[in-house]
């Protein structure tokens, strides 16, 4: 059985959805009031923000948290498609992608960087492309 497609798509997915809810993380409900509140503070009062541009802008709020928990989701749906995958091939013999590396899978342990299967002789291979299952 190969591993190569499903388990390198899933962890450049992980990767992509870890990077994305950083970015969310950064701008927070308190971060993004404390600008809005001094913009407010600080505009032109003989020229007020358009109602309009509050409403986009609390709908770009809206998005970020929107995004922020559909990523927190997105991982926790990852990290159990990884060990869906890792329950399959433990007990089964594994080769690395070089070759050089060769053994029955006795555990594996999800990390942030994807799969690490741990053989019986203590030996680990990362589950990226090119690694064999039968």
């Amino acid at each position: 059985m190969d591993v190569t497609s499903t388990t390198s798509t899933t962890a450049a997915t992980a990767a992509a959805a870890k990077a994305t809810s950083s970015v969310g993380a950064k701008l927070n409900a308190e971060t993004f009031l404390t600008l809005f509140m001094t913009q407010l503070k600080n505009q032109d009062p003989t020229k007020p923000m358009d109602g309009t541009e509050y409403v986009s802008q609390l709908a770009t709020l809206s998005q970020v948290e929107q995004a922020t928990q559909t990523n927190k989701k997105l991982d926790s749906l990852l990290t159990s498609s990884f060990l869906d995958q890792a329950d399959s091939i433990v007990g089964r013999t594994l080769s690395s992608a070089d070759g050089t590396t060769s053994g029955t899978v006795q555990s594996v342990k999800v990390t942030g960087d994807g799969a690490l299967a741990t053989l019986t002789d203590g030996r680990t291979v990362l589950l990226q492309s090119g690694v064999s299952v039968s």
